[in-house]
């Protein structure tokens, strides 16, 4: 083993010395070709680049809740709150829990939001939240 180490390693110096002489053969000789190529390259990477800009949608303006139809109609932060747990198909019950209140408060919530959404319904309610972009 400590015969064979020696010779691997001056397999291993003398390969890259030929593999150093030929690669500076090689740029030698084409040098004018590798220049172009880099520089086509560095062209490709930048149209890409600049493409992506220029092509990339537009991301989604985030959802405000218009707070000008909240305000014409009057509907508090609560009855805001109740309003998205409604949309997201929850239970009086389930609402209470979640908001940390008495059923009966989000009955009174949902009575309220329903004469300023003018709805019968909680469908009604939700379909004129959405149609007014209180609510996504």
């Amino acid at each position: 083993m400590r015969r064979i180490l020696p010779y691997g390693a001056v397999l291993a110096a003398g390969t890259l010395a030929l593999q150093w002489l030929d690669y500076r053969r090689i740029a030698r000789t084409y040098f004018e070709d590798i220049y172009i190529f880099l520089i086509a390259a560095g062209f490709l990477v930048l149209g890409i680049v600049l493409g992506m800009r220029a092509l990339a949608r537009p991301g989604a303006a985030p959802f405000d809740g218009n707070p000008k139809a909240q305000a014409a109609l009057g509907i508090s932060a609560r009855e805001l709150a109740v309003l998205h747990e409604l949309a997201a198909g929850r239970s009086n019950r389930e609402i209470a829990d979640r908001l940390h209140v008495s059923p009966n408060t989000v009955k009174t919530h949902v009575a309220r939001l329903f004469e300023k959404l003018d709805a019968r319904r909680r469908t009604d309610a939700i379909a004129r939240a959405r149609e007014l972009g209180i609510v996504p």
